[in-house]
């Protein structure tokens, strides 16, 4: 295996961590969480 190889493949692994990771935060299920989350700073708790 050359360099030029490993950093290919080096590539294609992080691109795929990547997508994946866009894909799980844009999926349908994870949309309660993430509204609650954004709504968490505005909530008085006092």
């Amino acid at each position: 295996m050359d360099f030029g190889l490993i950093h290919f493949l080096w590539t294609v692994a992080l691109m795929a961590v990547f997508i994946g990771i866009v894909v799980w935060a844009w999926s349908g299920k994870r949309k309660k969480t993430f509204d609650a989350a954004a709504r968490a700073p505005m909530e008085d708790k006092d």
